[in-house]
């Protein structure tokens, strides 16, 4: 069995998606399986050739590749639930259909894992059409001296306010201020991470994983970051560096962002 399942929603992105799967193919950890859930209506976005191509040479190398297409759509939520309710692994890799990662992310991820034994550990994307919009102003970042602990984060408190540091280009003009030593990680107190998440799955699962859809209206967002602040408030989290994790920046599919789960619903 491998030690990681990398589970992926999408929807009507079938591109971005061949994209974002071709980056797994190249990544230095090889021990890790894919499992990929479709919620585009219209028609079968796996089915597509690119993606097809890239999951064939996935399966060439030797990871599992599972696909679902997960209809009617119940919401944000109900649709990470479900990619979690698939996984056997100890540790799931929650990414979005439109990232590019480095060759390593995915062994640094682990590393860290390994090292502090906590909830989460999260690679930041990173918008490079941002590169050369340096923002001093949000770019504070406070670095775990000692191992990772639990953390209470809650809208309104000056910790919610560490969110900015993953705007824009910010985390990669942070890192190359930074002078990082080849292999060299630091790991840094966190809001939550919009990127790559690695979860320890039992830790996820003993909060409640994502099972808080059915309190939320379908058209919410914001379902990540309470899993994030409900994980790290009794396990401890943390965002890594390097990062090595960029957006496509395309546009949004999730277009009504006023129903914001860390809103509705307690930590």
């Amino acid at each position: 069995m491998a030690s990681i399942d990398i589970l992926i929603p999408t929807y009507s992105r079938p591109a971005a998606l061949a994209v974002t799967l071709m980056a797994l193919c190249a990544q230095t950890r090889r021990d890790f399986n894919v499992i990929i859930s479709d919620q585009t209506e219209e028609h079968d976005a796996i089915a597509v050739g690119e993606v097809q191509a890239v999951l064939r040479v996935l399966r060439l190398h030797g990871h599992q590749v599972t696909t679902h297409r997960h209809l009617p759509r119940r919401g944000l939520a109900e649709h990470r639930q479900f990619l979690l309710d698939q996984s056997t692994a100890p540790y799931v890799l929650f990414m979005d259909d439109d990232w590019i990662l480095e060759a390593d992310v995915v062994d640094r991820l682990w590393n860290a894992m390994q090292q502090e034994q906590c909830g989460f550990v999260g690679c930041a994307n990173i918008g490079l059409s941002f590169a050369n919009d340096v923002r001093p102003h949000q770019q504070a970042i406070e670095f775990w001296e000692t191992p990772v602990q639990p953390e209470i984060v809650r809208s309104g408190t000056p910790a919610w306010e560490r969110y900015k540091l993953h705007n824009a280009a910010n985390v990669l003009h942070v890192q190359q201020n930074l002078g990082l030593a080849a292999g060299e990680i630091r790991k840094y107190k966190v809001a939550w991470v919009a990127g790559a998440i690695l979860f320890d799955a039992a830790k996820l699962r003993d909060v409640g994983g994502f099972g808080f859809w059915e309190a939320l209206p379908m058209n919410h967002c914001g379902e990540d970051v309470l899993a994030q602040l409900r994980v790290m408030a009794k396990y401890g989290g943390c965002g890594v560096l390097p990062s090595g994790v960029y957006h496509q920046e395309l546009p949004t599919t999730v277009i009504d962002r006023r129903l914001d789960a860390p809103q509705l619903l307690p930590l």
